[in-house]
């Protein structure tokens, strides 16, 4: 079983501008992809671009574990969870948004 996490960064309230240059071929294609999937070319652009780059992290996130120290993974994994009493304490609050 594996799992993948991405952290990704709150959104800032400004944005910046970001600039490819394309050949006019390409314009069309991504003007008539982003036409059939009732998107602004910018919101396309971004949100394909996106898509790709969390992508392209997660190929090159992958932790290889030996197969010696395989053995010593799995026995840690396995073992039980510890108390934490500061998360115990957080769970019992009243969220911020129900105050």
């Amino acid at each position: 079983m594996y799992a993948n996490v991405i952290q990704m960064r709150e959104q800032p309230l400004s944005s910046s501008v970001l600039s490819v240059r394309v050949s006019p071929e390409e314009r069309a294609l991504l003007e008539e992809a982003a036409a059939q999937s009732h998107t602004p070319l910018s919101e396309f652009m971004r949100r394909r671009s996106l898509e790709a780059a969390e992508a392209e992290v997660l190929n090159r996130s992958n932790i290889t574990i030996a197969a010696k120290d395989w053995a010593a993974f799995e026995a840690w994994i396995g073992r039980p969870a510890e108390a934490v009493p500061a998360l115990a304490e957080l769970a019992r609050r009243t969220p911020s948004w129900k105050g």
